[in-house]
């Protein structure tokens, strides 16, 4: 695998004041989270807990209100995580995702928001995700596929142009981008039988905002999970 350029969470670091900014360079992270709380039932049982790997600023935590979980979050980011605890988290850990620092089956949901994308090896992550999940608990995730159209969108065009949204260049290294079928063998293979979902951008919305009418871009559910895709699956 690919080694991860080592100064990865120090760019997120120097990123830090910048996770809630609606037209920032992390701002579209912020709209992938709602989407993924979609996914995300109430709340089974008094008491249940949710995971986010790689919580980041805690962009997922306000779309959480209401579902009645203790929400955990964990990442690298020290700056990051002081912002999560501000947004809905009841705690976090700072720890490698590839090492979560949790029992087994300690969690009702665990969730795993563009990240997998980031780490040289994303199927330990999904592993780790599914060892500390609970029998009967849900699995969600989203990344980008390692496909030479996902390379084009995610590279060429979100890193290049000058909109605002977007992402610093040097974000994303196409060589990690996540392979579905491993992904599915992986899941499969923890007792998750993950159904993938392909997301993309509200084309109305996406104008809107670029003309500063509107401070938010809805993901939408696309046939093709060829660029943004997101997985469901409960374990056995």
């Amino acid at each position: 695998m690919p080694e991860i350029r080592s100064d990865f969470i120090a760019d997120y670091d120097s990123l830090a004041h910048t996770w809630w900014d609606p037209r920032g360079p992390l701002a579209p992270l912020g709209w992938i989270a709602r989407a993924r709380a979609g996914f995300v039932p109430a709340a089974p049982h008094e008491g249940a807990r949710l995971l986010d790997v790689a919580c980041g600023g805690g962009l997922f935590g306000p779309h959480l209100a209401g579902k009645g979980y203790r929400v955990v979050g964990v990442d690298l980011s020290a700056l990051s995580l002081r912002e999560a605890l501000r947004h809905g988290f009841d705690a976090v850990a700072r720890a490698d995702i590839a090492r979560l620092p949790f029992a087994d089956a300690s969690f009702d949901v665990v969730t795993a928001g563009q990240c997998l994308e980031h780490v040289p090896d994303p199927f330990a992550v999904v592993a780790e995700a599914c060892r500390v999940l609970r029998p009967g608990g849900t699995l969600v995730l989203d990344t980008i596929a390692d496909t030479r159209t996902a390379r084009f969108v995610a590279i060429t065009l979100a890193e290049n142009a000058p909109l605002p949204g977007r992402p610093p260049r040097g974000t994303h290294d196409h060589r990690l981008f996540v392979n579905r079928q491993r992904l599915l063998r992986t899941a499969r293979a923890q007792g998750v039988e993950l159904r993938l979902h392909g997301l993309r951008p509200h084309f109305g919305d996406g104008l809107r905002y670029l003309a500063r009418r509107r401070e938010e871009v809805r993901m939408v559910p696309t046939a093709s999970t060829g660029v943004l895709f997101l997985g469901v699956g409960r374990k056995r």
